[in-house]
């Protein structure tokens, strides 16, 4: 096989099927439509909850399916090369439940992570404000402690299907400047306060909504308090760590998506009496993209396993973000150059792979950052 599968394990293999089979029959139908009208369907993330594709890494004990970071990257490949706007979705609305498994304690663990890890409630990861992007840490919402409760106030920027969202993880500082004096809390759709504002018009991924959040006067009980006072950013850079894991496998979708389509293209195009695959201008292009892909799937794979052990896993979380992301931007873009003047067409999907992979260099921190975190980790050695 081209795109072969290697080091999975049957379990593996079988999460990956069921999330194609999903993909291509309940997602590819509908995906471009939905771009271009910005629809984002809940029926899609409680049809894959359904079939426990949710909460893949998420214990037993809360509803999930008690798997490992193994199955959920397979899971996330399949469901990205269907639409990268979906697969965001999925790992964002993951975030909430590694943060509270990790984190919270008992009663917020039973209140939040079933209803999240069946697919029933979406997730959001309320972090980023316009002064604090890559220097999280100086973000200035604030948390005031009112008797039994915190009223939040600030504004939040670069939000993922926050309009969608049941259940939020946000930053808020409680103390003094920097890391040490901002806290975790979870909020609730519906609480007095939590106001919508402006959604981005972006390039790509327009399914997932990036939304502007307004916090006014939010009461929230100190038992949504995460851990204690002044671990947010603690809570916030666990939660990163696991979630370039699943935005590198995003790209893998995406690229794989990419090449099959440039592929087939390739096969089929014929110039001066034979398929333009046979011209080593696009059969060694084709070549290379193939070669990356299978490379960068490798370092994912990696960081994958790290996580499931149990060992430090930072620093090749970083890495597989940087190298994946980057691989499915250049294979993307190869992608529609082998197309030519139909790739630069709506009519075929691979100049919509090349918005999608753009965005991916970008979030959970860009790939920038993720080269200064590699940078410090040879520094140390």
């Amino acid at each position: 096989m081209i795109f072969d599968h290697a080091f999975e394990t049957e379990a593996q293999i079988e999460i990956r099927e069921l999330a194609r089979k999903f993909s291509r029959e309940k997602i590819a139908p509908i995906v471009e439509h939905d771009e271009e009208t910005e629809t984002f369907r809940r029926e899609i993330i409680q049809g894959l909850g359904e079939l426990g594709l949710t909460g893949i890494p998420t214990s037993d004990d809360f509803g999930g399916a008690g798997l490992g970071y193994q199955e959920y990257i397979g899971a996330i490949e399949e469901i990205a090369a269907a639409s990268g706007s979906y697969a965001v979705s999925i790992a964002v609305s993951g975030l909430p439940q590694v943060i509270l498994e990790q984190q919270g304690n008992e009663f917020q663990k039973k209140k939040y992570i079933p209803k999240l890890a069946s697919g029933e409630w979406v997730g959001s990861f309320v972090l980023s404000e316009a002064g604090s992007g890559s220097d999280a840490a100086s973000l200035r919402t604030t948390a005031v402690k009112n008797g039994d409760s915190y009223l939040l106030n600030g504004t939040k920027l670069w939000i993922t299907q926050a309009d969608s969202a049941d259940v939020f993880i946000a930053m808020a500082r409680t103390g003094g400047p920097g890391a040490k004096g901002v806290s975790a809390f979870i909020l609730e759709k519906g609480m007095p306060g939590i106001k919508m504002g402006k959604r981005e018009k972006k390039m790509g991924m327009s399914i997932s909504h990036t939304m502007e959040v307004l916090l006014e006067n939010v009461k929230v009980p100190a038992e949504n308090l995460i851990a204690n006072e002044g671990d947010g950013m603690k809570v916030a850079f666990a939660a990163l760590d696991s979630g370039r894991i699943t935005i590198a496998a995003t790209a893998l979708g995406i690229a794989r998506s990419a090449i099959e389509a440039a592929r087939s293209h390739a096969n089929l195009r014929e110039q001066f009496g034979k398929p333009i695959l046979d011209f080593q201008g696009v059969g060694f292009m084709l070549a290379d993209m193939l070669n990356d892909y299978q490379a960068a799937k490798l370092m994912v794979q990696k960081a994958a396993m790290l996580k499931d052990s149990g060992k430090p896993f930072s620093l090749q979380a970083a890495q597989a973000k940087v190298v994946a992301t980057d691989m499915a931007m250049k294979v993307t873009t190869d992608a529609v150059q082998i197309l030519g003047g139909s790739g630069y067409t709506q009519e075929f999907p691979v100049e919509r792979h090349m918005r999608e992979a753009k965005m991916l260099q970008i979030v959970e921190g860009t790939n920038q950052i993720q080269r200064l975190v590699i940078s410090r980790a040879l520094k140390q050695v």
